[in-house]
């Protein structure tokens, strides 16, 4: 009778045979130094060669055991178990030959032993030992290995040195058979990390994680509905992950319509289906613990809300999403090794795409190994704040000063995508401002009998510290407007805030959407930088004032900024809301100086503000922009980009000390990094009628520029280290501008 094996029956049918095959081999070695009186005239040294065999075979099925124990428990989805299993399989299959002869040869010992037990004492010292064959895993008997000297792979003599006196610290190495011989050590260095040359008996192997995954053929249909996302996050828990999916719950009709309008205008193209892994390294391991504690007293929320918004775009334009921030599955669903992540994955990566965070990132290089390089052109990095190019390239960043706790992963600048475009340097990924809560709240949870929607403010921070040293200035507010706070208070401990505020204490965030509906005035107090929360209360018709900065926040001055991998210069809360936006709807002004205050309040009360929200901030918006990203941005491919096209470009020489973000901005533009390829040649000082004395290339973030004292032009060398940002007073950039679609400064016109 034939009976069908689910993936998971398989899995712990594979498991129970590689589990008892290894117990086993186990009971039939027994230690040379147990066994003394029967050692049949042999050495120590002889007797250990001949366990060396039982020992590596025995090692290398439990590691095959124990990686099928963890795809037996570790997931619960069906098709990644039965892929899983699959690659394993294959992997088996691959190995199976030396599997085998080790296996026979070892059999065979056993029956000789055996025999020579059941003969008489006095004959057994007549019998003749089996010859003394060094077996290896992937190597033949008596084989003589010496380290090859190929100039196309210097380093291999250094990489056996270093595995013959670490291979130990990591259990990996042995997984994949090294036993410290030099044998064992150049086929790993040859199949596995290409670094030695192939052995004399064959070519040289596809690496197992450079090889071909199975291509997808699947075409990415814009969805009507968002059940994959409330699948892919089904067996996440937590206050942050149930914040993710609260959001996307909230705001699903809107993400719905959006798609809904993007089916009816886009064009007839289809896109392949892309593999998406959504990684949040922040809420892994001992670094979520205190981050999921913050979500529950007021903490920062804005990367949650980048996540969940993510999450509902990929959904809705069409992508096949698997999330998680579980470290142990990740290193299941990347193919990690067993060990501590010292060698390559075991099969190629099945994702096209990984969006994680610098956390996730550092997870993900500790499990890699050498794979980590040859896939790091698939990642993409939430970076709220940014990363330029001086920080990101290693090498320059430590040789030029800009060396930071952040930084320093030899990525492309446009892999890092930001919570607002504050760095053209990066990808602007952003997020969507959510609407009001048509859902009824019951009056008695507001205490709607005190509120005045036409003089009431609502106070931006949440927690105490926030409000140190802003009592003054709150206080010039609340003479005009009835104000109200939502800070958390522990049980048990007194409130800090002046007494002429009301403080309605952490609130949901359908609750606190709720009270910016009723306010005129939601009221920055300086921290926190940037977020998402004065978005969403223009977007609810609130006028949001913000503190201006004098001098600007940075790495120099400001302990948050210190160590972020940026030099921008802050000039209030929310730069982007003060530039891209601006009056009526954004007030900054000089919270020291009492009439600058109450004038601005006065004005504000006296405007009728409606309500606002930028293209780039709503579900349409966001979902034009990632699937501009995905379509046209490739950093796998060793070529110039293509997009934007050229075209849109529009050269601008700065002046002196200007960056080219500044530049481009004088004339309504946006520097475009993409771009500056086109221009990093030496024709483009002639047609701006720059002579130049000489040019040369160089490794130099601030190329291509020209300086005036000794007209020297200046070329880039390093593509890395096309940056927007760079400024330096002797320095006038040469810069890539574009136009920008309305209120969407991430697309230029008419390249969408």
């Amino acid at each position: 009778m034939h009976v069908a094996l689910r993936p998971r029956s398989g899995c712990l049918v594979l498991c129970l045979g590689l589990s008892a095959f290894t117990l086993l081999l186990q009971s039939l070695w027994v230690p040379p130094e147990m066994t003394r009186h029967e050692q049949d005239g042999r050495s120590p040294e002889e007797q250990d060669k001949r366990g060396l065999g039982f020992r590596r075979l025995a090692l290398r099925l439990e590691a095959l055991s124990t990686q099928v124990q963890k795809l037996s428990r570790g997931s619960s989805d069906a098709h990644l178990t039965r892929d899983d299993l699959s690659l394993l399989i294959q992997r088996f299959r691959q190995n199976q030959q030396g599997l085998a002869h080790i296996v026979e040869r070892e059999l065979k010992r056993v029956s000789q032993r055996l025999e020579q037990l059941s003969r008489p004492r006095h004959h057994q010292s007549h019998t003749p030992a089996p010859p003394n064959d060094d077996i290896r895993i992937h190597t033949g008997p008596n084989e003589k290995c010496e380290v090859p000297k190929d100039p196309a792979y210097p380093v291999c003599a250094e990489k056996v040195e270093f595995l013959q006196a670490h291979w130990k610290s990591d259990s990996c190495y042995a997984f994949y058979g090294v036993d410290g011989t030099i044998c064992s050590i150049l086929t790993y260095l040859s199949q596995i990390e290409d670094f030695c040359p192939a052995r004399p008996e064959g070519k040289h192997p596809v690496l197992p994680w450079q090889q071909n995954p199975h291509l997808n053929t699947d075409r990415a249909e814009i969805r009507t509905t968002l059940n994959p996302l409330y699948e892919a996050i089904y067996n996440s828990s937590g206050p942050a992950v149930n914040f993710i999916r609260s959001r996307v719950e909230r705001m699903s009709d809107q993400w719905i319509q959006a798609g809904m309008r993007m089916m009816r205008s886009s064009n007839k193209t289809t896109l392949t289906q892309m593999r998406v892994l959504l990684y949040p390294g922040a809420l892994a391991g001992s670094v979520g613990q205190p981050f999921e504690a913050m979500v529950k007293r007021g903490g920062p929320l804005g990367e949650l809300v980048q996540w969940a918004d993510l999450g509902a775009c990929l959904t809705i334009l069409g992508h096949n999403l698997t999330f998680s921030y579980s470290q142990h599955r990740l290193h299941s669903l990347i193919g990690a090794a067993p060990g501590r992540g010292s060698c390559p994955i075991q099969r190629p990566l099945t994702f096209d795409l990984i969006y994680t965070d610098y956390h996730g990132l550092a997870h993900l290089k500790r499990s890699m190994g050498l794979a980590f390089l040859h896939y790091q052109c698939r990642f993409r990095i939430l970076d709220s704040f940014g990363t330029e190019p001086a920080f990101n390239l290693g090498s320059y960043a430590r040789s030029h000063g800009y060396k930071t706790l952040w930084g320093s992963w030899d990525l492309q600048p446009l892999q890092y995508m930001t919570m607002f475009p504050h760095t053209p340097d990066n990808s602007f990924l952003g997020f969507v401002s959510e609407e009001a809560v048509r859902k009824e709240v019951r009056e008695e949870e507001l205490e709607t009998d005190a509120y005045k929607k036409d003089r009431m403010a609502v106070v931006y921070g949440k927690q105490d510290y926030m409000w140190q040293g802003k009592s003054e200035y709150v206080g010039l507010i609340s003479e005009q407007l009835e104000t109200h706070a939502t800070v958390y208070q522990a049980p048990g401990h007194a409130s800090h805030l002046p007494s002429f505020i009301k403080n309605h204490g952490l609130l949901t965030q359908e609750h606190f959407l709720q009270l910016l509906h009723r306010a005129k005035v939601f009221v920055g107090l300086g921290f926190p930088y940037e977020g998402p929360a004065p978005i969403e209360a223009i977007a609810l018709g609130c006028v949001f004032l913000q503190p201006r900065f004098n001098p600007p926040h940075s790495s120099d001055n400001n302990e948050f900024y210190k160590g972020k991998p940026t030099t921008r210069q802050i000039s209030s809360q929310h730069p982007y809301a003060e530039t891209f936006i601006g009056k009526p709807h954004v007030w900054t002004v000089d919270t020291t100086n009492k009439t600058d205050v109450r004038e601005a309040i006065r004005a504000i009360l006296h405007t009728e503000v409606k309500s606002f929200t930028p293209r780039e901030f709503t579900c349409d918006g966001m979902l034009e922009r990632v699937r501009s990203y995905i379509t046209h941005q490739n950093f796998c491919s060793t070529s110039a980009p293509t997009w934007p096209p050229e075209r849109v470009l529009r050269i601008h020489l700065g002046p002196l000390g200007q960056s080219c973000v500044d530049t481009c901005r004088r004339s309504s533009h946006v520097c475009e990094p993409a771009l500056f390829h086109h221009l990093n040649n030496p024709s483009t000082f002639s047609r701006l009628g720059i002579g130049c004395s000489s040019i040369r290339q160089g490794v130099k973030h601030l190329f291509p520029s020209y300086i005036p004292w000794g007209r020297f032009c200046g070329l880039q060398q390093e593509p890395r280290l096309f940056s927007c940002a760079g400024s330096d007073p002797s320095h006038r950039r040469l810069c890539p501008c574009r136009a920008h679609l309305p209120g969407q400064v991430a697309l230029c016109l008419n390249c969408v």
